[in-house]
């Protein structure tokens, strides 16, 4: 086998939501192999410092922009940044989304369905479902004139394969209409990245372009203790997952190691969704 068929050098891959928690995760994975990541986000000084790291630990000529992906103006002008630049775009990581809130409140608790507002409904689908549309208009249809293609990951969740277990956010003592629970933004927001791939998948392959969807489950990220043992009862691997744990599928299907996989969905959660 050409080991090479995992090398990312020479590739140009935009990756949004990059600042968060696997964002920089999926960056340094990049930058690793070979590749050059464009971080998008909205702290520009985050980035910055990001990029810097990378450059020192990778001496990768990484970008980074402040861009808010729900606005198509400023997509496109980023996009035409990025091809002056590198005179293409070789991949998109559609990877940012919001994380709605679990809310325990003694007043109104507006994570439950019958309180959830329109305005944070809005708000959830416009960064998750339409950031990722407009990315993938305007990224991708560069990415698609490419004379080899492309590649394009969406990032979902095993929550767009199964539904939230509410257990998990239950609190003792609570009435029904208070008790905590993951709201519904995010599993519509992670079923819908799962149909944004198919359509994708279909949409440029005659010029090689492939789009696949990782669904990661849960990271352990310093949650309380109690929510982590009950999480890991649900997941036949008995734990959460590392946030590195994600770098080597990324990387696989970015690169041409996965030259013949388009429209896939791959869950990655410890086994999770499989019960």
């Amino acid at each position: 086998m050409n080991k090479n068929i995992f090398s990312l050098k020479g590739k140009v891959i935009v990756v949004t939501g990059a600042s968060g928690l696997l964002g920089r995760e999926h960056c340094d994975a990049i930058a690793s192999s070979g590749g050059t990541p464009i971080l998008l986000d909205l702290n520009q000084s985050v980035i910055n410092v990001q990029i810097e790291q990378i450059k020192e630990k990778y001496g990768i000529d990484a970008r980074g922009y402040s861009v808010n992906i729900t606005d198509e103006d400023e997509i496109e002008k980023n996009c035409q940044v990025i091809v002056k630049d590198f005179g293409k775009i070789d991949g998109l990581v559609n990877n940012a989304a919001n994380n709605p809130k679990v809310e325990n409140s003694s007043e109104k608790n507006f994570s439950r369905l019958e309180n959830f507002p329109t305005s944070i409904w809005d708000q959830d689908l416009a960064v998750g479902l339409k950031g990722s549309f407009l990315c993938a208009k305007h990224y991708g249809f560069v990415i698609s004139n490419n004379k080899n293609g492309g590649t394009i990951i969406n990032i979902s969740s095993d929550l767009g394969l199964i539904a939230p277990d509410q257990r998990l956010y239950k609190v003792e003592g609570l009435s029904e209409d208070q008790q905590p629970v993951k709201p519904v933004t995010y599993s519509v927001v992670k079923s819908g990245m799962i149909g944004l791939t198919r359509y994708l998948s279909t949409y440029w392959a005659e010029k090689n372009v492939r789009c696949n969807t990782i669904c990661p489950g849960g990271v352990e990220n310093n949650q309380n203790q109690d929510f982590i043992n009950e999480v890991v009862k649900r997941i036949p691997l008995n734990r959460m997952a590392l946030k590195h744990e994600y770098q080597g599928l990324l990387v696989f299907l970015l690169s041409n190691a996965s030259s013949y996989i388009n429209g896939a969905t791959i869950a990655a959660d410890g086994g999770r969704s499989s019960w």
